[in-house]
């Protein structure tokens, strides 16, 4: 990891709850559910424009306060849920920061521009025999 990520999970703060599903008696006994929560507004290593990326990319994530909140439960550990739980925060953050790749205009090709043409020819034939005052002599 490089230190832009982890300086975020320094920000970032976890919680231990006790997660529901499968695991028996180890789900009553052991908070193995971990939850991450990262304040974005108050974060000390996201510029301004990082931070309304990251809210308008990420609205559904994130409550009114603007802290997202992400939650693992998979596995039976603790340790393997905060690290799946870091995992998604730094795929969530990079993904909402990669700016989008330009669109390159292109020109349409000949071959796309006669079966257009062919298309066009066709339709304006068919409507002409569906007037009144050009259709077969009676």
């Amino acid at each position: 990891m490089n230190i832009i990520t982890d300086n975020l999970l320094k920000e970032a703060q976890f919680k231990a709850v006790r997660s529901g599903g499968k695991g028996g008696q180890n789900v009553n006994k052991v908070s193995t559910k971990v939850e991450l929560y990262f304040n974005i507004p108050e974060s000390e290593f996201l510029s301004d424009e990082q931070k309304t990326t990251i809210l308008s990319k990420l609205k559904n994530n994130i409550d009114g306060e603007g802290v997202l909140r992400l939650s693992s439960q998979t596995e039976r550990s603790q340790i393997m849920n905060k690290n799946i739980a870091k995992e998604k925060f730094i795929a969530l953050i990079v993904s909402a920061l990669k700016k989008p790749k330009k669109r390159l205009k292109t020109n349409p090709t000949s071959a796309s521009k006669t079966t257009r043409l062919n298309v066009k020819k066709i339709i304006s034939v068919k409507k002409t025999m569906r007037r009144k005052d050009i259709g077969f002599d009676e």
